[in-house]
């Protein structure tokens, strides 16, 4: 295995202060350069000023310095140009323009989730108290940067970029390959690609500890920005993680999730689960079991046309 680990995402955005306390109220902690992390993983977000929001960096890691020369061969067999510096591999994005960094480096592991008794049928694991939910002061934090989504026009290229040249592995396509969820951890997706009209976020993701972590955290985020919500919550198809997806200060959807499909056997995953032709008997793609319908916004943002023209105007698209 090459790619091991994703580490942080750089966002740009036009208010940078205002995103930052967003997710300081959230409970993540803000470093002395003004990453935001969490006590496992101290940087997961870092937050930039940009003319229009957007990923600007992509920060991942590999296991040895062989994985840098390969990716860089690869890559450059692309026709994208890298730099490798001590244990350090930089590349520019051909689609998105983001900054790639991936560094040699151990996976980042997280300390168990502090587990809540609940009381299922037949089971009485909590018996003469009342379920901690009900009683925590504040909601638990974010955990940890689990995936992002990126949508965009040239999604066969992007898709090649990732998957061929970087070393994502695929654990799911949509029509094959209209939409590709691909994985460098154990959790079924650390990205996701699909179509869009420009190149751009559609979301990024942040795990909880369980279902009633990602209820108090979105509840908290609608009690100061009530027209944050987008969609939930649910459960997915495809990753069967539960979700809530709302919007940050900067227009940027984000989701809080729990309870993803974890792929520990590549070839076990591959030969029983893994497909490229899903698609619903509606002719849609599947996207969730149970929770409310999808909102336009969900696949198609309302600041798309604003992004397109800032991107056209740099000359990135």
């Amino acid at each position: 295995m090459a790619l091991n680990g994703l580490l942080d995402i750089e966002l740009s955005v036009p208010n940078p202060t205002e995103l930052l306390e967003f997710w300081e109220r959230r409970g993540m902690v803000r470093t002395a350069d003004g990453a935001l992390g969490t006590t496992d993983r101290p940087v997961q977000l870092r937050i930039a000023e940009g003319s229009y929001r957007h990923m600007s960096e992509l920060h991942m890691s590999c296991e040895t310095d062989q994985d840098l020369a390969d990716i860089a061969a690869r890559i450059g067999e692309m026709g994208v140009a890298s730099t490798i510096v001590d244990t350090r591999l930089t590349c520019i994005d051909p689609v998105f323009q983001h900054r790639v960094v991936i560094d040699v480096t151990r996976a980042h592991p997280l300390t168990p989730t502090q587990r809540r008794a609940w009381n299922h049928p037949g089971e009485q694991n909590r018996v003469g108290t009342r379920a901690d939910a009900t009683t925590e002061a504040t909601p638990r934090p974010p955990r940890r940067l689990g995936h992002f989504v990126l949508g965009t026009p040239h999604f066969v290229e992007a898709t090649a970029f990732f998957v061929d040249g970087l070393g994502f592995k695929v654990s799911d396509q949509l029509l094959n390959g209209l939409a590709t969820f691909g994985r460098i951890e154990q959790d079924h997706h650390n990205l996701l690609i699909q179509p869009g009209p420009t190149s751009y976020i559609n979301h990024y993701a942040l795990e909880m500890d369980d279902i009633d972590a990602i209820g108090k955290a979105g509840q908290a985020v609608l009690a100061e920005r009530p027209d944050a919500n987008v969609v939930g919550v649910g459960r997915h198809f495809l990753g069967s993680n539960v979700f809530w997806y709302l919007t940050d200060p900067s227009g940027t959807m984000f989701e809080f999730f729990s309870d993803i499909d974890q792929i520990i056997d590549d070839e076990a995953w591959e030969r029983d689960h893994c497909r490229r032709d899903w698609m619903g008997s509606d002719g849609m793609a599947p996207i969730s079991v149970w929770g409310p319908p999808e909102p336009e916004t969900f696949l198609n943002p309302a600041d798309l046309p604003a992004i397109g023209a800032a991107r056209q105007a740099l000359g990135l698209d």
